[in-house]
């Protein structure tokens, strides 16, 4: 994960996308990089728009269901976050296998 955290930092600074920034942002986290996966990086990053790939990506916020009557409004605001928090990572976790297809 770490790689591809590399690789949207680098594209968020305007940076372009090498093998060596790579390797310097991974270093300068503490991460051991690994040569073959950098390459797969590039590899599977090429033609793509990340930035058109992560607002692609972004978390939609769940229309959430009307509360019952008796339901107070702690209760239901304490429903609606484990709604979004299911629905962002689902779609969070889809938005970034379009990174590497």
């Amino acid at each position: 994960m770490e790689y591809v955290y590399a690789a949207l930092l680098l594209d968020s600074t305007g940076k372009e996308i090498k093998p060596a920034a790579v390797k310097k942002v991974l270093t300068a986290a503490g991460a051991k990089p690994d040569e073959a996966r950098i390459k797969a990086l590039i590899a599977a990053l090429e033609g793509v728009d990340i930035k058109e790939a992560v607002s692609k990506a972004a978390p939609v916020a769940a229309a959430s269901a009307p509360a019952p009557a008796g339901a107070s409004g702690a209760e239901e605001k304490k429903e609606e976050e484990e709604e979004e928090e299911k629905v962002s990572e689902e779609e969070a976790a889809a938005g970034l296998g379009a990174l590497f297809g």
